[in-house]
């Protein structure tokens, strides 16, 4: 796909004539040469133009500087000339300098198209045929620059409502209230930028795993590469849209998992990775299993900023309690045994040592630390908190009160059975009983994302899921008094997801409502981006005949904007030759997918304000007028 700017580029070539070229084609080595040597004459050519000059030069001070080494990267790709061009190699690995190693900490994870800003048709429904896929171009974030700009600038809302106990109302203004949006999450998160960048404050997603499973409803067939762009591209703008001391959850399995780590080190920051969390999804083994029964998800914890984060402790169960007595009678009450020495520390082992008051000597055990300075150590020793087993001959240990413990809670532990937090079963049942007409395959229960939202968040705390899907997110959160915001691109947002907020409105009693005393109440609002090409990738792939494909290629001659690689005068002149399968493929080719949604600068334009309602009008100038536009 040759982008304005490869055409930009072959114009300041051309005045040079052959120097540049050979038998029509660019002579990149020459082209590079040149540049490493500060042509004046080329740099002079590619200024003139002001495309190249806004995307190849920076201003210091009062002065432009020319930026070379970014358009010799360009030349140096394999494949200038299409819009799948990228810098990077042709294959998977670790890379640190531009070198394959692993012994580095400092390491980002290389892949095909990792450069580049893939919008991703999520939806099944415009891929449910593979022969009319719509083979969506990889917008590199070098060359196709002024693309990614059109694709991912602000967007128009519409039929935009208010869903409280009060039912449903028109709203004509934007609001602090909790947010749905439908439409594809990639530009609905770059939409929340907005409003909401920096004051999120736990972000939960369950992506689609990339696992080629047809049983969720999502497009969940990419290949490796595609999804780890698909992945990077969203991760990017929710790392901006989170706080400063907020946490990202991010729900996997293997297939993906471990490169999505090295991924999200590379966003988020490896320093700034918390912990994995092994989650139990299912009670029963698998017997048909290869080689193991699956039994587990993994779930990737990241602050925005590590050190700013501070998880909740949870509280403490009777099972725990259970674990403590009192066989000496102390008047303390309950106590538990537990370690003098450490794992980690700063004294080493070998050069500490205590003698207690019964005259037992104490030094750690071989590579381990002592947990208690000797001032510590002789205050517990003289308040009888130094424990040496019924016959007192055992290794000392600390008596750990209960008493000490009960207001503090504990930390979490990074592996969650299934009985502690639900597993799929569960959840399919939770979403069985609020609408028996749709089942998820993998729905995630309640009580997961209510152990999340308890670690990582506070009443009034803003979350975010951009992976809607059945609406556990938003619903827990509700249940939870956070505030929420959700993205979901496909049509059940209207069958199954609003209908289940709506119900927990009304107070449904289902999930985690009975361990939060629910009892109903809250509100949303719910906005649409404003769909443009989208309905005509809807109307192809529904169409039964050529007559009413012909019909929609008339109406799209009208209004649609078309792929710029697109030779219309050709496909007018062939596509009715083809059979009517082959008709909806080209079609939906030839649709340009960074025209989905209708952006906000078009609101004006009498054509897109006539579609308008007054109500939607004056919501958006609300919603983007808060950033002074």
């Amino acid at each position: 796909m040759e982008t304005k700017i490869n055409q930009e580029i072959h114009t300041a070539l051309r005045q040079f004539e052959d120097r540049y070229f050979i038998d029509g084609i660019v002579n990149k080595q020459r082209v590079i040469q040149d540049l490493y040597n500060y042509d004046s004459e080329l740099i002079a050519a590619m200024l003139n133009s002001d495309l190249l000059k806004e995307n190849f030069t920076m201003q210091v001070a009062d002065t432009t500087i020319f930026q070379i080494n970014n358009l010799i990267e360009l030349f140096e790709a394999d494949e200038f000339w299409k819009d799948s061009y990228t810098k990077y190699s042709k294959k998977i690995g670790l890379s640190s300098g531009g070198k394959f190693i692993d012994e580095t900490t400092d390491v980002v994870l290389d892949f095909p198209y990792k450069d580049t800003v893939l919008k991703a048709s999520m939806s099944k429904e415009d891929t449910d045929k593979e022969d009319l896929r719509p083979e969506e171009p990889f917008l590199n974030e070098v060359i196709a620059k002024e693309e990614i700009d059109v694709l991912l600038d602000k967007k128009i809302f519409v039929n935009t409502k208010r869903y409280s106990v009060e039912g449903e109302e028109e709203i004509d203004r934007f609001t602090d209230d909790n947010l749905i949006i439908k439409g594809n999450n990639l530009l609905a998160l770059q939409v929340l930028k907005e409003q909401y960048e920096g004051k999120v404050k736990l972000i939960y997603i369950d992506p689609p795993y990339n696992t080629g499973g047809d049983s969720f409803k999502y497009n969940d067939r990419f290949n490796h590469s595609t999804w780890l762009t698909f992945m990077k591209n969203r991760l990017e703008i929710a790392k901006e849209l989170l706080s400063d001391d907020g946490s990202i959850w991010i729900n996997i399995d293997d297939d993906e998992g471990h490169y999505l780590k090295v991924l999200a080190d590379g966003i988020f920051g490896r320093d700034n990775f918390i912990n994995t969390i092994i989650w139990e999804k299912k009670y029963t083994i698998s017997n048909d299993a290869k080689f193991f029964s699956d039994n587990h998800d993994l779930i990737l914890v990241y602050g925005k900023s590590k050190q700013d984060w501070i998880p909740n402790k949870l509280s403490r169960t009777e099972k725990m309690n259970a674990a403590y007595k009192n066989p000496d009678n102390h008047p303390k009450g309950l106590w538990k045994a537990t370690p003098l020495h450490a794992k980690s520390g700063s004294d080493r082992a070998e050069k500490f040592e205590y003698q207690f008051k019964n005259g037992v000597v104490w030094t750690p055990p071989e590579g381990t630390y002592p947990r208690f300075s000797i001032d510590t150590l002789k205050k517990m020793d003289d308040n009888n908190e130094i424990w040496f087993g019924k016959d007192g001959t055992a290794v000392p240990s600390k008596k750990t009160f209960l008493l000490d413990l009960k207001n503090d809670g504990t930390p979490s532990r990074t592996v969650w059975r299934f009985d502690e937090v639900g597993h799929n079963h569960e959840a399919r049942d939770e979403v069985k009983k609020l609408n028996s007409d749709f089942l998820f395959s993998t729905p995630k229960p309640e009580r997961l994302i209510q152990k999340i939202l308890h670690i990582g968040s506070c009443e009034n705390d803003m979350i975010l899921d951009f992976f809607m899907g059945s609406a556990t997110t938003q619903a827990v959160a509700m249940k939870m008094n956070r505030k929420f915001i959700g993205i979901e691109q496909m049509d059940y947002v209207n069958t199954i997801s609003i209908p289940r907020l709506q119900k927990v409105i009304e107070g449904e009693q289902g999930g985690i409502s009975k361990d939060v005393s629910w009892q109903g109440g809250g509100s949303f609002v719910y906005a649409e981006l404003m769909e443009k090409n989208t309905g005509f990738l809807h109307s192809i792939m529904s169409a039964k005949s050529m007559t009413e494909l012909q019909e929609i290629f008339n109406r799209m001659l009208e209004t649609t904007d078309f792929d710029f690689r697109v030779n219309l005068d050709e496909v007018r002149n062939t596509i009715w030759r083809l059979s009517v399968e082959d008709q909806k493929r080209t079609l939906v080719k030839i649709i340009d997918k960074n025209q989905l949604y209708y952006n906000y600068s078009e609101i004006d334009d009498i054509n897109v304000r006539d579609l308008i309602s007054d109500t939607d009008y004056a919501f958006n100038q609300s919603y983007y007028a808060e950033r002074g536009e």
